[in-house]
């Protein structure tokens, strides 16, 4: 989709080019921008059969390594022992090891039962039987060697998997609704937009040159399972009330380190136009999006200086050629976005969903979860955007069964409040930006608050969301209790704290950024002590009904110090 009028192009905003295409031109203004406009991003994978896969790690140049392999779902990883401290000290090069990381694009988080095992055992033989949901519903491995890719994208191929623009400045992975077409109280069920997306305008070169990358969210359940204030756009599902079931338009979220959640455009959009409004947005972000400086590409930065009435505008004038209706907002949020538990499908049969710790799933478990959903009746799994794990299509009968026997290979379907609202990123162990460890510090501080809490009995939502670095992979800002790794203190290693952030809930009709407080900094090893203590605080002064996140803000700092 490209531009066909000038008659709603803004002026030029600042006196220094932008890098905004149709504003400043195609010439680019760092080299980001000129290696993909010497090769686009999408070229690199002929070149990795064909060469890189052949003559090995060393044979790949420096802008298909750091740059282009991401178009293929494909970073590398950070190279063992190097501490925190080194992370901003030392080049790309110097942090790589010469492995990587590989992500699958799952879109809307959904597979077969077959296509799971294909996934572990791509894992087992390839990636050291590494795996973690994320809270992309993609899967990551690691350890993945270039002289490999080749045939782990043939598995992926031939099982209708690929990994195409999983990372890189493309439209990445769509998050869906993982109860989509069988939830009861759906509104909608985005499954078919998602689908023509795919098919219309991924692995396009006309979409594959954004200025960074492109985060979607489209859903139609009422719970708004799809964090749909943080994404660059979101489709959500609303009833309107002469027009009938359709979309409610949302753009310009995202956290990192300049946080801001996405805002209503207010136009209702139909079903059968989603996918060609969802390549407006992107065709703007494309044009006017900013790329002179890396840290003002995202949306959200023209979203903040535009407004949503003049992105309205363009969309409609520039992109769409026609008005848009206006359009209701969605209903305050219903509970259970993350859909744990035994829950009844519109067919009369259940889905089961359950917790793997911090969304770590190896090969050899994926392989046991095809086996007991096969054995349950089901072929369907989904990933969901809170790490977790959905079985669908089982019998009601055999629920119960299946709720055991996946606890007993630590997959809980009724988990403590801690366990299932505790998300972490990949943390040190994997990525180069991140300066402490976050998945295996979360699990043994679940492990520590469900033992030292027991007395508390919480049956209350908290989300603990665990951060490597400052760019918010695990979603800090809008947590209950947010940590952001860093290193804080001479070699010391920590957190700063964010408290009482949040999405749109069921007790919270808009979200809302977490807050910090002022010169607190909590150490790795002191962070089970604090979460034990601010909970115990907010359990002993709130106001009946009052959530975690309420006290947090009206709460005093003594008291989350």
């Amino acid at each position: 989709m490209t531009s066909t009028t000038n008659a709603a192009r803004p002026s030029r905003a600042a006196s220094k080019p932008q890098g905004q295409w149709a504003v400043d031109g195609k010439a680019p203004l760092n080299h980001n921008e000129e290696f993909k406009a010497a090769d686009n991003g999408l070229n690199v994978r002929q070149r990795i059969i064909d060469d890189y896969s052949v003559n090995g790690f060393d044979s790949i140049p420096s802008d298909d390594l750091h740059g282009r392999f991401r178009w293929w779902g494909l970073y590398t990883q950070r190279k063992q022992g190097i501490d925190g401290g080194r992370t901003s000290k030392l080049e790309a090069d110097e942090l790589s090891d010469k492995y990587f990381m590989m992500r699958v694009r799952l879109d809307g988080g959904a597979i077969t039962t077959d296509q799971l095992r294909v996934l572990a055992g791509i894992s087992r033989e390839f990636a050291r039987d590494t795996g973690d949901i994320s809270d992309r519903q993609n899967l990551q491995y690691h350890w993945i060697r270039v002289e490999d890719v080749p045939e782990i994208w043939r598995r992926l191929d031939e099982a209708g998997m690929d990994t195409v623009e999983a990372c890189g400045d493309t439209p990445r992975v769509i998050l869906g609704s993982p109860v989509a077409g069988i939830a009861a109280d759906e509104i909608i069920d985005p499954t078919p937009v998602i689908q023509e997306i795919r098919s219309r305008y991924l692995n396009q070169p006309e979409y594959s040159n954004l200025p960074r990358k492109f985060k979607s969210a489209v859903t139609g359940h009422p719970s708004l399972d799809v964090v749909h204030e943080i994404n660059d756009i979101s489709l959500v599902g609303v009833e309107h009330p002469e027009l009938g079931a359709g979309y409610d338009l949302w753009v310009g979220g995202g956290l990192s380190t300049v946080p801001r959640l996405a805002e209503r455009v207010g136009v209702f959009v139909r079903p059968e136009e989603a996918a060609e409004v969802w390549a407006g947005v992107v065709s703007i972000f494309r044009d006017y999006g900013y790329r002179r400086q890396r840290t003002r590409a995202r949306l959200k930065f023209l979203i903040g200086d535009w407004g949503v009435a003049k992105f309205r505008e363009v969309l409609e004038t520039e992109y769409l050629q026609r008005k848009l209706p206006d359009g209701p907002a969605p209903a305050p949020a219903r509970a259970g976005a993350d859909h744990l538990g035994v829950n009844e499908q519109r067919d009369g049969r259940v889905w089961v969903g359950v917790a793997p710790t911090v969304g770590r799933a190896s090969g050899t478990l994926l392989d046991k979860v095809a086996d007991l959903a096969e054995q349950a009746g089901s072929g369907r799994i989904r990933f969901t955007p809170h790490q977790k794990i959905l079985i669908l299509d089982v019998e009601p009968d055999k629920a119960e069964t299946l709720v055991d026997q996946l606890a007993e290979i630590g997959l809980y379907a009724r988990p403590s409040v801690f366990r299932r609202g505790t998300m972490a990123c990949t943390g040190i162990e994997y990525c180069k930006l991140a300066f402490v460890e976050t998945k295996g510090l979360a699990a043994d501080v679940i492990d520590e608050l469900e033992r030292r809490l027991a007395d508390l009995e919480l049956t209350e939502p908290l989300s603990i969301n665990i951060n490597g670095c400052q760019n918010s992979c695990a979603r800090i800002q809008v947590a209950d209790i947010g940590l952001k790794g860093q290193l804080i203190a001479g070699e010391e290693f920590g957190f700063q704290v964010h408290l009482g952030g949040g999405l749109v809930t069921a007790d919270r009709e808009a979200g809302e950024l977490g807050r910090t407080v002022r010169g607190l900094k909590v150490t790795a090893a002191n962070l089970a002590d604090y979460i034990e203590r601010v909970v115990r605080r907010w359990h002993t002064d709130r106001a009946d009904g009052e959530t975690f996140a309420a006290w947090a803000h009206r709460a005093d700092e003594e008291a989350v110090a």
